[in-house]
């Protein structure tokens, strides 16, 4: 029962690493350990925001060869910003060195969204992530936020609760299953704070950007060389917001709308997905003689909804030992949406599902949610987005007014508008509380800020790339017309060359680009 609103904003380079998995998960040609260029810190890239933070920002970093091929160290930074004396954090890094050493410009650091996903992977994945210019001549920097991955991971569930918990039905409909929904709610809030303690209540996003500033000083930078995806754009207007004069060349891929509301937040992405959705059964419709979906968008659609609800009565068997429940066939269906290349997937998946195998189909709810073969989980990335976004956002209704609000979200989308109103319910009674808020993000006196917007991108709808760049006082739009998730190394020069350009040339796009 991941709500969708939560969930979805995820990199579509933490996807393709995923689905690799599916089949052969061959990379590139690995390379030795790369060496790490030391340079001295710029002058006053070290300055700390307050004295009491000195020590942190006065740190190197010392880094060491992991992984075969990159190098990796750890920034210690302090649990809580208002008692910098008190407990520390330390957040795991991975380096990619620059290709070409000789016109090395300095350190691009990376988030890959979620919230949750661990950076580290991100900067790992930088052959298929990021294009050769910026592989040339950045260090890919890439840190799990505070919670996530390697750095102090938040703790939530046992992980055959956490099994469960997303298999859930995430659209209740009797009294039992609405009473097992709630239920669910009340043990994963209560255990992220019994299982992790203190740190529950520090992974916000504030936290998290502040953290960025620490890594920038450690780093030797007087600026901030940044590349957010998803979620990630909301991490960097952050850091934007609280540190404009640190802020260096931001850009900011598949934007989250800042100003919007948790519900407004979701009718847009809901509608997004179902946009996803009815392009990928056009795609069917257009390219067969005859599409295994129906001859049209809506006998696809209302396909696809047929099948869900046939789960929901009666689950799967699979190759794998496990039944394929309706929560795992939600996610098996939204997770190949996030790009086109994936789509073969999906209609692979389906094809088996309706004949009876949901094998395929939960191999891609695990791959979204990082489950593995072995039974566990390969990060956190379901506790800790649960964890920041009730941070972030606690606001929630109750389960007894999602009726309520049921026909706004069908009226969207007939497929997912159910699901999406129960998301509401996901921080409802969450027990920790940030100490920090943020108000409104404008990020006065920053740089020019890329934002990058995709037209039929179903986890950040390309209006929150509006709204982003308007919001951010220098903010310039790209506009990507395709689908997926995200929009730069999507296969569109235009996107490519606009966000490479600034990255390393400092070239602004004309503002509103349409690629």
């Amino acid at each position: 029962m991941v709500a969708v609103i939560l969930v979805a904003l995820l990199a579509s380079v933490g996807g393709l690493a995923a689905l690799v998995a599916l089949g052969s998960g061959d990379r590139s040609a690995s390379r030795g350990p790369g060496v790490a260029v030391s340079t001295s810190p710029a002058p006053g890239a070290t300055s700390p925001p307050r004295p009491a933070l000195a020590r942190f920002y006065s740190q190197r970093l010392d880094w060491s060869p992991c992984q075969d091929e990159f190098l990796c160290a750890r920034l210690t930074v302090p649990l809580d910003y208002r008692r910098p004396a008190g407990d520390t954090l330390d957040l795991a890094l991975l380096r990619v060195p620059a290709r070409d050493p000789e016109r090395r410009i300095g350190s691009l650091v990376v988030n890959p969204g979620g919230p949750g996903v661990p950076g580290t992977s991100y900067a790992a994945a930088a052959d298929q992530a990021f294009g050769q210019p910026l592989r040339d001549r950045f260090d890919i920097v890439g840190p799990d936020p505070r919670g996530t991955g390697a750095s102090h991971p938040v703790d939530c569930l046992a992980d055959r609760e956490l099994d469960a918990y997303v298999a859930d039905d995430p659209d209740p409909e009797t009294a039992a299953e609405r009473r097992e929904y709630q239920a669910w709610l009340t043990a994963f809030g209560e255990g992220c704070v019994g299982r992790s303690g203190a740190l529950a209540a520090h992974v916000s996003t504030i936290e998290a950007a502040r953290d960025l500033d620490v890594l920038r000083a450690a780093l030797g930078e007087s600026k901030l060389t940044y590349l957010g995806a998803s979620y990630g754009t909301e991490l960097g207007a952050t850091y934007a917001e609280l540190f404009p004069d640190r802020a260096g060349r931001l850009v900011l891929d598949g934007a989250v709308d800042l100003s919007a509301d948790s519900e407004e937040l979701a009718l847009e992405q809901t509608r997004g997905f179902e946009t996803a959705l009815r392009s990928y059964v056009q795609n069917c419709v257009d390219s067969t003689d005859s599409c295994f979906l129906g001859n049209s968008v809506d006998e696809g659609t209302s396909r696809i909804r047929q099948f869900l609800d046939e789960v929901d009565a009666r689950p799967l068997p699979t190759r794998a030992g496990r039944d394929l429940a309706v929560g795992n066939a939600f996610y098996g269906v939204i997770f190949p949406l996030y790009s086109r290349d994936f789509w073969i997937l999906l209609s692979e998946a389906l094809r088996s599902g309706f004949a009876g195998d949901g094998t395929t189909l939960l191999r891609l709810s695990d791959a979204y949610t990082g489950r593995t073969d072995k039974g566990d989980y390969a990060d956190n990335r379901i506790e800790a987005l649960h964890d920041i976004s009730c941070l972030d956002d606690p606001a929630a209704i109750p389960p007894s007014e999602v009726e309520s609000h049921v026909a706004a979200f069908e009226e969207v989308s007939p497929t997912f508008g159910r699901a999406s109103a129960w998301g509401l319910t996901s921080c409802f009674g969450f027990p920790a509380r940030a100490t920090e808020r943020l108000g409104e993000v404008r990020a006065a006196g920053a740089p020019p800020i890329v934002v990058v917007g995709t037209t039929r991108d179903p986890a950040t709808p390309m209006k929150w790339a509006e709204a982003l760049a308007d919001q951010l006082e220098s903010g310039v739009l790209v506009r990507r017309d395709g689908d997926g998730h995200t929009g730069y190394n999507a296969g569109n020069d235009c996107v490519d060359a606009a966000v490479e350009s600034y990255l390393i040339d400092g070239t602004v796009p004309t503002d509103g680009l349409n690629c």
